[in-house]
Formats: C-alpha cells, sequence, structure tokens
C-alpha cells in the first residue's frame, strides 16, 4: 500500500497538517491586506498614489511569472517548491518590521517586499493546486478544496478585524510580523509531511513558449472563455482601483481609526460568505449562465455606494456597498470557474486556467497603480466614483456577449455553434 493510500484521508495526519498550514498562512495574508496599506500610510506617511502601488507591485508577479509558472511547477517536485516561497515571503515581510524597529523603513523598501512577497505567491500557489492529489485521492479532492475554501472565506473576515485591533495596540508593523510568522507555521507543516511525493512524469518537453501558447489560443478562440477573460480584467481593474485606496479613503478622507477600519472591512467580508452560500441556489433556480449574469449586473451598482461614504453612520454606505458587491462577485466566480473546470479539455485546464489567471491578476495590478494614480491627481473620493462607474460600465460586456443566449452555461463548443444559429440551449 502507497504512502497515498494509507495517509489520504481528508482527516488523516499529513492533510491536516497541510491545512493548518495553509489557514495559519491565509490569516496571515487577511492581516497583511489591511496592515500593509496602514504602515504606507501611518508609519510612512505616503501619498494615495504608494498605497496603490502596494496592491499593484503584490499582484505584478502574476503578470510577469503567471504564464511560465505553471510548464516550471510541471517539472519539479511540489513541496520543496512550497517551502522556497514559504521562506522567501517570511524574509520578505519580516524585514519590514525589523527596518522600522531600526528607524531605516522606506518607500521602496515596503514596495519590493510587497512584490518579492507576491513573486513567492504565484509560485504557491501554482505548486498548492498541484500537490493536493499527493495527499487526496482524487473522490476526496473536492473536501479537501472545500475545508481550505472555507479556511480562506473565514480568514478575508476575521483578517481585517484583527489586523485594526493590533495596529491600534502595538503599531502599524505589527501585523506584517504576524504575517511573517505565519509563514513559519506554514513551513513547518510542510516540513512534518511525511508523504512521499512522486517526482514529475518523464513526459517529453516541448518549448515553453509552445505550452504557453496552446492554453492562450484556446481562451481567446472560444467565445465563451474569451468573454469572460474580458470582463474579468476590466471589472478586476474597476474593483482593485477602488480596494486599492479604500484603508487611505477611511483613514484620511473619512476620518475613522485603524480599529474601525479592520471593522468596517471585516463586515464588507461577509459578502463573499453571503456569495458563497446563493452560489448553488441562484445558478439551480435561473441556470448558470443567467445566474452569473444576474449576479454581476446586481453586484456593480452596489460599488457607487462607496463614494457616499461619510462619518458616524455614513459608514452603513460603505458597509452596505461591501456585502451587496462582495456576494455577486463571488457568487459570480464560484459559477463560472465550475463552468470552466467542466467546459475546458483536462489536457489544456492547467494552461487555460493560467491563461485566464494571468489576465485576471494582471488587471489588478494595473487597478491598483490606476486607483493610486488617479487618487493622487483627483482626489479619492472621487476616484472612488470614477471606478465604481466603471465596475457599472463593465456588465455590458457580459449584456452584450453570447452568455445571454444561455440558460446555463455549455459542456462543449457544439452547445455555442447551436445558440449561435439559433439554436438556443433550454
Amino acid at each position: 500500500m502507497s504512502g497515498r493510500q494509507r495517509q489520504g484521508s481528508v482527516s488523516g495526519r499529513e492533510f491536516r497538517l497541510f491545512w493548518f498550514g495553509e489557514t495559519t498562512s491565509m490569516f496571515g495574508n487577511g492581516i497583511a491586506v489591511v496592515a500593509l496599506p496602514l504602515v504606507a500610510v501611518l508609519t510612512l506617511h505616503a501619498d494615495t498614489l504608494v498605497v496603490g502601488l502596494l496592491t499593484s507591485v503584490a499582484y505584478l508577479p502574476w503578470l510577469i511569472l503567471g504564464l511560465p509558472a505553471g510548464a516550471w511547477v510541471d517539472r519539479l517536485p511540489r513541496r520543496p517548491v512550497m517551502l522556497i516561497c514559504d521562506a522567501v515571503s517570511f524574509v520578505a515581510y519580516v524585514s519590514v518590521p525589523a527596518a522600522a524597529w531600526a528607524g531605516v523603513l522606506t518607500t521602496p523598501h515596503l514596495l519590493l517586499a510587497a512584490f518579492l512577497g507576491g513573486c513567492a505567491n504565484v509560485f504557491f500557489t501554482t505548486a498548492q493546486r498541484a500537490y493536493m492529489p499527493t495527499l487526496l485521492s482524487d473522490a476526496e479532492l473536492l473536501a479537501g478544496n472545500a475545508r481550505l475554501q472555507g479556511s480562506e472565506s473565514t480568514a478575508e473576515i476575521t483578517g481585517p478585524g484583527l489586523a485594526g485591533l493590533l495596529v491600534q495596540a502595538f503599531g502599524a508593523v505589527t501585523g506584517l510580523l504576524a504575517n511573517a510568522l505565519s509563514f513559519v507555521v506554514s513551513w513547518l507543516c510542510l516540513r512534518a509531511i511525511r508523504t512521499i511525493e512522486p517526482p514529475p512524469p518523464a513526459v517529453q518537453r516541448r518549448r515553453l513558449r509552445t505550452e504557453v501558447g496552446d492554453g492562450l489560443r484556446f481562451l481567446f478562440r472560444d467565445p465563451i472563455l474569451r468573454t469572460l477573460a474580458v470582463f474579468s480584467a476590466v471589472s478586476n481593474i474597476a474593483l482593485t482601483g477602488m480596494s486599492s485606496i479604500e484603508v487611505a479613503f477611511l483613514v484620511r478622507t473619512v476620518g475613522v481609526g485603524e480599529a474601525m477600519v479592520g471593522a468596517v472591512l471585516t463586515l464588507c467580508g461577509l459578502g463573499g460568505v453571503l456569495g458563497v452560500l446563493l452560489s448553488s441556489r441562484v445558478s439551480h433556480r435561473f441556470g448558470s449562465a443567467r445566474a452569473a449574469l444576474i449576479c454581476q449586473v446586481s453586484a456593480a451598482p452596489f460599488t457607487l455606494l462607496f463614494p457616499l461614504t461619510g462619518p458616524g453612520a455614513g459608514l452603513a454606505f460603505f458597509v452596505a456597498g461591501g456585502i451587496g458587491a462582495g456576494a455577486g462577485v463571488v457568487a459570480a466566480s464560484i459559477i463560472t470557474d465550475t463552468f470552466r473546470q467542466r467546459y475546458c479539455p483536462p489536457g489544456l485546464i492547467g494552461r487555460i486556467s493560467a491563461s485566464a489567471a494571468v489576465i485576471s491578476f494582471g488587471a489588478i495590478a494595473v487597478g491598483g497603480l490606476l486607483g493610486g494614480a488617479l487618487g493622487e491627481l483627483c482626489g479619492v473620493r472621487e476616484t472612488l466614483w470614477m471606478m465604481s462607474g466603471l465596475q457599472v460600465l463593465s456588465t455590458a460586456i457580459l449584456l452584450f456577449s453570447p452568455i445571454r443566449k444561455f440558460r446555463d452555461f455549455p459542456e462543449s463548443e457544439r452547445a455555442i455553434f447551436a445558440a449561435e444559429t439559433g439554436k438556443v440551449m433550454s
């Protein structure tokens, strides 16, 4: 009996170690989402452009490394890749509080730490998805992924609130120290796993550019995948343009304290949980394609509430906008991700997913830069108006696309042809 068979249960020791380490790291990342811009705002007194750049440089590595990362990871043992990534992330993030306590922290240092952490995240995320089948059988993967997704959703809700409390009590850089230590826990848990990873399959390697091109060609030749990719890019520019300056907006424009920033963003995170709960129900009620369309179109107007935010009771606008937009976007994302998994050819799904991720995360990098630049030039509240308007307009990409012809997403390209020739699926 192989190590995988002996230890392949979702409740087994090996997966519990992996899950605990990942959950701890997710909580650290949830803290860093708030702590990193707070360090820029409160410790370095950085302008809005720098705050936006922090988001941009953290996702820029996806644009640079995302496409080849999948092919590279497939050629290497996955656990050593993840161990190296945890070590790099720890060094990057622990250097910030170390420099701050030594009185030598600078804006370039903070941006470099975010960039290096982003590079490590590209390879870790890619390797993690490929490593899961080493710990779990095919029948157990869904339950294992569900546990990880549950941990991520919980971290997104509690992380910002915990970050606000840490910053309020111990200073802005303490949150990044907590994030750095979470990578130590992840490293130790991965190191303790005893399951022997099978060596990468001995297959004839083609040129990296050729393998990457296969995924890109399929993505852009398919009308539905192409539409989702274009919408995701425009939507992510808008959403990230807003999220990259939300901390600066709440602290400097609205005038709330660090703990309240964490509390507001925690409440906004409830929208993601609501989206998880709604995704299956709306998909069965309206059909997967119509449900995704309804969720995105319904979510977009909620972003118009963000720039209406004011002090005191006026914070309710921000919370309502975050919950409404988050619920719709997350529900639609779950539905469309499921469509891709069922629709894409098994031999290409990794490269197609990587291609879509590069477009999506690359747009996040652009959105962070755009949000920071416009916030500095035009004002933070004015930038929120512009980005929320762009999000509303982006839904036209879906409304005037082939997706509107379907009740459910197709499971093959033949179904798309039927819809385009007038034979609409019921």
